[in-house]
């Protein structure tokens, strides 16, 4: 597997680079998100990578940051969604923009990218919702509530309950809670109703 191709830009266009390796030209497809990241012709450039082969094809998928790279794998995961639509997704929404709306169940946001329709939309966030933390949605720096009401989610889900039905359970139960409580009161309390 190629993990990145570090080398000098020798052609850059909006949806694909080509990086000349010790005189060996490595084209990439990149997402529109990266695009701004990719310094100018002649400057060096390393990308990190997704290789993709199939039978009839070799193609390289180059990524600016690890996010992209890591939600491009996450998207490639889902039923019916191959490396072109995964990349039209991170083309037509940021990394953070679409971590937020998988979040927010926001099935019209995530429908709104070409190619993407409201079945894969819907899709996409059932899937990705229990792959993608709170605290990968805001760097790590959640609140100390939302890491009780995520850390509650996850240990329901752990249960056997559903991703929604967890989190509908820990809302309502949080709204109600003391202020010290902690996942096992949260957890004891929704189970209880």
């Amino acid at each position: 597997m190629i993990t990145y191709v570090e080398g000098i830009i020798a052609e850059r266009h909006p949806t694909r680079v080509v990086i000349d390796v010790a005189g060996i030209g490595y084209e990439l497809l990149i997402p529109l998100s990266s695009y701004d990241g990719v310094p100018a012709v002649g400057q060096t450039c390393r990308l990190l990578t997704v290789d993709h082969v199939r039978e009839d094809q070799h193609v390289l998928f180059g990524f600016v940051s690890a996010a992209e790279r890591q939600m491009f794998v996450l998207l490639r995961g889902i039923s019916g969604i191959g490396p072109k639509l995964a990349l039209s997704a991170l083309s037509g929404m940021r990394v953070d923009e679409l971590r937020s709306a998988v979040a927010a169940g926001d099935t019209g946001r995530v429908g709104s990218i070409s190619g993407i329709g409201k079945k894969t939309a819907e899709r996409i966030i059932v899937e990705l919702r229990d792959k993608i933390g709170t605290d990968e949605l805001d760097g790590g720096q959640a609140p100390v509530g939302d890491v009780l009401a995520r850390d509650s989610i996850l240990a329901l889900v752990a249960l056997g309950h559903r991703s929604a039905d967890a989190e509908r359970m820990v809302r309502g139960v949080l709204a109600a809670a003391d202020a010290d409580a902690d996942v096992e009161d949260v957890i004891r309390r929704a189970l209880a109703k």
